[in-house]
């Protein structure tokens, strides 16, 4: 990444140069695109294939089943059949990223996961009640709606 003298700094004895990084800085709207591209090459050289319906989805078909890797900004979901292949999957992004293992999801994106052997459950509950306060609703009764 190069970056220029910013608008309104002029600096007459360095104003031909340009600059290169040697890492991109965090926050800028590249810094994304950077990470994205490099992980996406990680992923796609380990085997990973990614749809053109959704450039954030990564598949990969192992002897043990399959592992998906969805990413959103700079958090990533790994799930699969095998607890070997998402070790492996860990393990080798690690090595190339600078990395943190949450555990298990229970929170992403104001969606809470509740995990149990008889299914997955994915709720708003946390969500709504944080719009309620933001609106000053805390206080109000609940209805039932019915469809027919």
């Amino acid at each position: 990444m190069y970056v220029e003298q910013p608008l309104g700094y002029v600096d007459q004895t360095h104003h031909n140069l340009v600059y290169k990084l040697k890492k991109t800085l965090y926050n800028l709207k590249q810094t994304f695109r950077t990470w994205l591209d490099k992980i996406s090459w990680y992923l796609i050289t380990n085997g990973f294939q990614t749809f053109n319906a959704d450039l954030s989805l990564y598949v990969k078909k192992t002897d043990h089943g399959i592992v998906i890797v969805v990413m959103y900004v700079n958090d990533l979901i790994i799930i699969g059949d095998s607890d070997v292949d998402i070790f492996d999957l860990k393990k080798f992004l690690k090595q190339k990223f600078e990395m943190k293992d949450l555990g298990e999801l229970r929170y992403f994106l104001d969606i809470e996961v509740i995990q149990s052997p008889k299914g997955i459950w994915l709720l708003q509950r946390q969500y709504a009640l944080n719009k309620l306060s933001e609106y000053g609703m805390t206080g109000c009764k609940p209805i039932l709606i019915t469809w027919e």
